[in-house]
């Protein structure tokens, strides 16, 4: 926390603006407006929630298709399943670590022929790198099929100058617990496109009509953010330059640290872009560092130390299973790659020296003793 917040929750409780609006619902909008640069805003309980929402506004139904990045958390992809369509999980790939150009175009280049495009691609920044949004941006413009930006990840990212979840048709944003600024829980939904969010807070307050009595002619949601939390988002917003800074000295000191092992490979970032590095992330490959993944999630859980592969392609998942999928190319399925070698480790804003130390220090250990007892130095 910034230290802040409270300042904001008990104006809310003094005035009694507990509900989901209210001045700091309006106010934290007016600051993600400011920080992002789009030009409006919806404050929403969830970064699901918006990825629904955005879903809806693009009129996506039952029998639809929708591309998604399948390396992501599994949110990126339920509000398909939601509106009853039907997922295409395209793959990642290696400079960025997200949605592949050359998967894409030949899912794309498969739909045109099938008479079949999808409504909408879902281009995750996965771990708050962006992804090569050039280009899939032109692919999905050539088909004129619409962009969700599942910025969850990457608040404080940009890309040429741009800051993520503002370069598609929508973006969203998490404020999740884990996230690089928290409401606790709660999300955003962004857009230049004014009108389409008004609709989005007409159906994430139940789509209530101008009526005086509750008339209701469209489905709607329970999708409004609390008055707050919102003042909890306030406060986090003022500091969100601070938490990528420091993200990014984290990230900074692990590969500096660790960079030079043998068969340690850390998440690039792409010219022209800088992420949040919301969390560090690397991939470590047995042959060369004598070390599994496996392995230094273990060592370190025996010093009650966090650390997590990184996400399991959606195409993978049970709850997935049949899912078309459109990987890098015949050889190269990168998605899977990354998640049999690729490693998260503890990237907190308030992780401190000593704290990272120990995480670096048993991983040395571990990579040095086990290399050694297989000979590879």
């Amino acid at each position: 926390m910034s230290g802040k917040e409270n300042d904001y929750i008990d104006e809310a409780f003094k005035t009694n603006w507990i509900a989901p609006l209210g001045p700091n619902l309006d106010a934290f909008e007016k600051e993600t407006r400011a920080v992002t640069g789009a030009k409006e805003a919806v404050a929403v309980s969830s970064g699901t929630a918006a990825i629904h929402l955005a879903l809806s506004l693009l009129n996506v139904t039952k029998g639809d298709t929708v591309f998604c990045s399948s390396l992501t958390f599994i949110a990126s992809a339920n509000p398909i399943i939601y509106q009853g369509a039907e997922p295409v999980f395209i793959d990642s790939e290696p400079d960025s670590w997200n949605m592949s150009p050359q998967a894409l175009e030949q899912a794309l280049q498969d739909a045109f022929r099938e008479g079949r495009l999808p409504k909408a691609v879902i281009i995750v920044h996965l771990y708050g790198q962006i992804a090569k949004m050039d280009e899939l941006l032109a692919l999905c413009g050539q088909y004129n099929v619409p962009v969700i930006e599942d910025a969850a990840e990457s608040l404080g990212s940009t890309y040429k100058g741009k800051a993520s979840g503002t370069l598609g048709k929508f973006g969203i944003y998490s404020f999740n617990g884990n996230k690089i600024i928290t409401t606790s829980g709660g999300g955003m939904i962004v857009s230049d496109d004014i009108e389409a969010l008004q609709r989005a807070r007409f159906l994430a307050t139940q789509a209530r009509d101008a009526a005086p009595h509750y008339q209701h002619s469209n489905l709607g949601y329970n999708y409004r953010m609390s008055n707050i939390l919102a003042g909890v988002g306030i406060a986090q917003m003022q500091v969100l330059n601070e938490r990528v800074e420091a993200r990014r000295k984290v990230f900074t000191r692990y590969e500096k640290e660790l960079g030079h092992l043998p068969g340690f490979t850390f998440m690039p970032e792409l010219d022209n872009t800088r992420t949040n590095r919301w969390l560090t992330a690397l991939t470590v490959d047995k042959r060369k560092a004598g070390v599994t993944t496996a392995q230094l999630i273990h060592a370190l859980a025996e010093r009650n130390v966090e650390a997590r592969p990184v996400w399991k392609p959606l195409h993978l998942q049970p709850l997935f299973r049949g899912t078309k999928y459109y990987p890098q190319d015949k050889e190269n399925h990168i998605a899977e790659q990354l998640f049999q070698t690729g490693i998260c480790l503890p990237s907190g804003s308030n992780l401190s020296e000593a704290e990272q130390q120990r995480v670096i220090d048993c991983i040395k250990e571990v990579q040095a003793r086990t290399s050694l007892t297989k000979g590879i130095i």
